[in-house]
């Protein structure tokens, strides 16, 4: 069993999944938030039966017992393994959580544009969806 709680992928290339991340690192005493870049030359998500096509379009995350949770499931389990999980417990609600997770899907799909728009650069000078 691994020593983390939850495995997160994000998107090193949006400013806004990078700040995000950091934060959720920062508050993340216990360690049980790891953390996994899909825009490194290195990340493989075919190793957790992922598509580069998959990885790109929503976050997702991997449980300490080897399921894969996607869009805002992802970011209520990141928030729940820093000990955060009260901040989003709301959007497990039956219409917030309709409305939490169409939020999501719009930021998702327009993240990179968003973050450009917020004069924010992406990290390799670019904001391409890989």
């Amino acid at each position: 069993m691994p020593s983390w709680q939850f495995k997160l992928f994000y998107d090193g290339e949006c400013p806004f999944c990078r700040r995000e991340v950091e934060w959720l690192k920062r508050r993340d005493r216990a360690g049980q938030l790891a953390t996994e870049d899909i825009a490194a030359l290195g990340f493989d998500p075919a190793r957790y039966g992922l598509t580069r096509d998959d990885v790109s379009r929503v976050l997702h995350g991997l449980t300490a017992d080897g399921r894969v949770l996607r869009g805002m499931d992802a970011v209520r389990a990141a928030y729940r393994a820093v000990g955060l999980g009260w901040l989003v417990a709301p959007t497990r609600l039956p219409l917030v959580r309709t409305v939490a997770d169409g939020l999501y899907g719009l930021f998702a799909r327009n993240r990179l544009t968003l973050g450009r728009l917020a004069g924010r650069p992406c990290s390799a000078g670019k904001c391409e969806m890989p």
